[in-house]
């Protein structure tokens, strides 16, 4: 497998993203106590370790926004989307910078960020520059939502292509989330070359009319899947049903509230 994504996430790996972070007012305590108890670790070695990762939303696309998320040692990495609207990467550039000074001012390392792009099927001629012109920037990796083809999935993987400013830490991740995506999962999940696979349970919830055991179960074949083709697998949870979803075999788990951060971090022994 030529690419150099191929091993990341071959392995056991949780991916918690949480809609919040800490304030400018979190302790220096706590934040010595996190990296005494969990040094740094580039991304990449973490997953293909078989550790579980932790990751935030970016919260406002501002340079202070950034500072103060660099704070949040308990993420091991951010998520920026730039799925809608403009594709405005100065913006980014500044929070990018924000994030860097806050590292910087804390003694520790910023965390990596993945970009979320627009759907490859939205704009098939622009799909590849976004990502050409997002590898110019210090980021770890591409989230491609609404993936709904193996043809999707095999682009993907070739707009990362080489070389990857980051080598073995660039990662490309998916998001199945339409009924079309659902049925081709299994082709889809055959892809050489990809990271991470998840489930959409919100755009499933639209896409399935709101019938909740049809959405379970599309999230339940994309699991499948994942586990047939040993690709890291994720969905969104909370406090409550976080560690159903570990236990069942998600190894990437979108948090719907801030507290759900650490009691993955707890289930999964970090």
């Amino acid at each position: 497998m030529p690419h150099r994504i191929r091993h990341a996430l071959r392995t056991a790996t949780v991916l918690v993203f949480s809609l919040q972070g800490c304030g400018p007012g979190e302790s220096p305590d706590r934040i010595d106590e996190v990296a005494a108890d969990d040094p740094p670790m580039a991304l990449a070695d973490r997953l293909a370790a078989g550790q579980s990762v932790f990751g935030i939303f970016s919260g406002p696309m501002t340079r202070e926004q950034g500072e103060v998320i660099a704070g949040l040692r308990e993420a091991d990495f951010v998520l920026y989307s730039l799925e809608s609207g403009p594709f405005d990467l100065d913006t980014m550039d500044a929070y990018l910078e924000g994030l860097r000074a806050g590292a910087e001012e804390r003694g520790v390392p910023p965390q990596p960020v993945l970009l979320r792009v627009p759907p490859i099927h939205a704009d098939t001629a622009a799909a590849p520059d976004h990502v050409a012109h997002a590898m110019e920037r210090d980021i770890g990796g591409i989230v491609y939502p609404h993936v709904t083809s193996p043809e999707e999935a095999a682009r993907s993987v070739r707009y990362l292509g080489e070389p990857w400013p980051l080598g073995d830490d660039g990662l490309d991740v998916l998001i199945v989330e339409d009924r079309e995506g659902v049925a081709n999962i299994r082709a889809i999940m055959a892809t050489p070359g990809l990271s991470v696979v998840f489930a959409g349970p919100g755009d499933l919830t639209r896409a399935y009319d709101g019938d909740m055991q049809a959405v379970e179960n599309a999230i339940q074949t994309v699991l499948s899947a994942c586990l047939e083709f040993e690709v890291a697998c994720g969905v969104t949870a909370g406090t409550d049903d976080i560690g159903t979803r570990l236990d069942q075999g998600f190894r990437v788990i979108i948090v719907t509230e801030e507290p759900a951060l650490a009691v993955g971090r707890r289930h999964v022994g970090r």
